[in-house]
């Protein structure tokens, strides 16, 4: 049964993409000029997302035109359909399921270790942080922004959104790597000791660093 065009709701749009970039905003703080590029480089992937989400599906219509008779699916502007990797598996509801779940689980787990690390900074009044989240990863809230721009792009890949997605990742890690020049700067040997014992996104197995100040 074909279902109707579930697109062009762009109360949804503004209010979805305004939710993530006010979260975005209140835990990462932008101050100078390359923070607050960084931060509308996110904005517009969100915005991208959410409005081929909900608003226009671009990706659906050039797939749909280029596979014609062989897209995998009776009618894919519905919503659903447009969960491209459900339409690929021939509308599988266990991929589906499997779709929502990992993807709910990295955004949901971005905004916790936002929110944390965010907490921590907070607190340490200017200090430097090498405990807790900072034991694990030095850069902590860059590393739940990409939790959650992974998330988005399993649940809802779209041609603008992959192409966007390196650039926004290259930016926050260019971003990094000039806050840290900034906290050799100020902390000297105390940083560069840190930073040479503990991964700058990813975390390993074990921490390397404990008991430091928080």
């Amino acid at each position: 049964m074909v279902q109707s065009y579930a697109y062009e709701l762009w109360p949804i749009v503004v209010i979805n993409a305004g939710i993530f970039i006010f979260f975005a905003l209140s835990f990462l703080k932008p101050k100078g000029q390359r923070e607050w590029i960084s931060l509308g480089t996110f904005s517009a992937f969100v915005v991208a997302l959410f409005t081929e989400m909900y608003g226009f599906p671009l990706t659906i219509y050039i797939l749909s035109s280029i596979l014609g008779s062989k897209y995998p699916s009776i009618d894919p502007f519905s919503h659903t359909n447009g969960h491209l990797w459900v339409v690929l598996s021939g509308s599988s509801t266990w991929v589906f399921t499997l779709t929502h779940l990992l993807s709910n689980s990295a955004m949901l787990g971005g905004l916790i270790v936002l929110g944390a690390a965010w907490s921590q900074i907070h607190r340490a009044k200017g200090g430097l942080v090498t405990s807790g989240l900072y034991g694990w990863v030095r850069h902590p809230q860059y590393s739940g922004l990409f939790l959650i721009t992974t998330g988005m792009l399993i649940q809802w890949p779209t041609i603008v959104t992959v192409a966007m997605w390196p650039i926004l990742m290259f930016m926050y890690y260019r971003l990094a790597r000039r806050e840290e020049k900034e906290m050799e700067d100020r902390f000297g040997d105390e940083y560069i000791t840190y930073k040479r014992k503990v991964p700058m996104f990813l975390p390993r197995l074990v921490p390397m660093v404990h008991g430091a100040k928080a």
